[in-house]
């Protein structure tokens, strides 16, 4: 099978294009053809090397599948040859989705939402299951709350501002001015525009000094150590990205707030309950761009790119007859 390798730590030329064996399913595995994946941040940070001790080179990275299901390995049950599914592979554990296939076992693999094509559901995997366990596990995000999401034109802003709305929050936003358009159209109810106003200013204003209820970071930098003055009494702050920076929680402390960081893990309910938001037409992830797998290093520069004009995810069209 063609697969795009990993050979050493680096930008994204150190990607090599390879034939490489097909995986055998084993007990509990499923075999599965990869339609689509996606690129996600975590991706380039294994490429240039942040994880050096969790992912041993030569190395098949990435972190989303949807495609369909061609063996099942002995005492699979759920799964048959011929079932569309979509899940995130075990992270740090095993060959990733950027080859055309893929087994796993069939613990963490859903059946993939019928009204999604290969190369939405790729684009969801990884990012909607972060999203979810950040909102409604982790935040306890409730109805009538209100939610500050950092970047709500990523990847996986864009998710969290749909997600927070089908709970019944009220979703302010940063965006860059040209995004503005677009995350209202997702459900968000407060729009800022970090290149022109403070969200801190914004947040006080809209919400008469009170604060939001939950702060959800996909940025980092100085954010988590601004976040207090805008997040309400008893709030809460979910962050899913490296703490770069020291912190000054001093804020926190008299808000009374509880810090959570998110390392999303991989198991078929979230997939189950991000479908039945997309079956209810409450969630749909945003394709910005699509590459073929010979295309993944240009995929990745893009994506680094702080310019890169994209709204929600890149998909990878592993089957060239998805490429568009």
């Amino acid at each position: 099978m063609k697969a795009m390798v990993l050979a050493a730590f680096g930008g994204p030329d150190a990607f090599e294009l390879r034939d490489v064996p097909k995986p055998v399913p084993q007990a509990g595995q499923v075999l599965v053809r990869v339609h689509a994946t996606s690129i996600n941040p975590l991706d380039y940070q294994v490429r240039r090397g942040d994880y050096p001790d969790l992912v041993p080179l030569p190395a098949i990275t990435g972190h989303d599948v949807s495609g369909v299901a061609e063996a099942v390995g002995p005492g699979v049950t759920a799964f048959a040859p011929g079932d569309e599914v979509w899940y995130t592979p075990q992270i740090f554990d095993g060959q990733g989705s950027y080859a055309e296939y893929h087994v796993a076992t069939e613990n963490i693999i859903g059946r993939k939402p019928a009204s999604l094509s290969h190369l939405e559901a790729a684009s969801l995997t990884l990012v909607g299951g972060t999203v979810w366990e950040a909102l409604t596990v982790r935040a306890a995000l409730r109805v009538g709350e209100s939610i500050l999401v950092h970047g709500g034109a990523g990847g996986v802003g864009h998710v969290a501002i749909q997600v927070a709305k089908a709970i019944g929050a009220k979703v302010f936003t940063t965006v860059r001015e040209a995004n503005v358009a677009f995350v209202r159209s997702l459900g968000a109810d407060v729009t800022i525009d970090y290149e022109k106003e403070d969200y801190v200013d914004v947040i006080r204003r809209e919400t008469g000094g009170r604060g939001v209820d939950v702060v959800f970071d996909t940025i980092g930098g100085n954010t988590l150590a601004r976040s207090p003055d805008a997040l309400a009494q008893l709030g809460r702050v979910v962050s899913i990205v490296d703490i770069a920076q020291p912190q000054n929680l001093i804020q926190a402390w008299g808000k009374n707030a509880s810090y959570h960081f998110v390392f999303t893990r991989q198991n078929r309910g979230k997939l189950d309950e991000l479908r039945t938001l997309i079956d209810r037409g409450q969630l749909r992830p945003h394709v910005g761009a699509v590459y073929s797998l010979a295309e993944i290093p240009r995929a990745h520069a893009r994506l680094e790119h702080p310019n890169n004009g994209l709204k929600g995810k890149i998909a990878i069209a592993v089957d060239p007859g998805l490429v568009r």
